[in-house]
Order: C-alpha cells, then structure tokens, then sequence
C-alpha cells in the first residue's frame, strides 16, 4: 500500500451557535454550526404543526356551493339514440 494514502483525521470540535460542543474526528478540523439536534426544532418538539384540519374545513366551505364540473348526461329512458352523420 502507498505510504500517505489517507488523509489526516485528526480529533475536532463541532459548536453550535447554542453552546452545545461534540467531539468528534474530521478532515475539515474544528468549525461551527448554527443549529444541532439540541436546538433544532424537530428534534426539541417544539416543532411548529400546520393546522390541517382548519385548512380542509375551510376548503371544504368555499367550494360545497358549487355545482360539480363534470356533468354526466345519461340518456333518458325510452330516449333513442343520437345518430351521428
């Protein structure tokens, strides 16, 4: 194998803008962060849920009015045919 195949990986230092250090290794070296697993909001559960159901409700108001697009016309019975040319 070739001498210096590998790159360095040296021991780092990742920071939030939060505070929260971790240790890690990396090629990159030490750098910062500006959200982590303990300041995101998903993994906080402070993770802000769209009101669907008033939405639908909503949706549901506006458009019970209005007549359906499609129109199906059914022969009548007893009707004959159209006859095309």
């Amino acid at each position: 194998m070739k001498p210096d195949m590998h790159p360095v990986y040296p021991p780092s230092r990742v920071t939030c803008a939060c505070g929260n250090v971790i240790e890690t290794k990396s090629t990159r070296g030490s750098f910062s962060v500006e959200v982590c697993s303990n300041c995101h909001p998903f993994f906080t559960g402070k993770y802000k849920l769209m009101d669907t159901a008033g939405r639908i409700d909503r949706f549901k108001k506006r458009y019970a009015n209005n007549a359906p697009l499609i129109k199906t016309s059914a022969p009548a019975e007893g009707a004959e045919p159209e006859k095309k040319a």
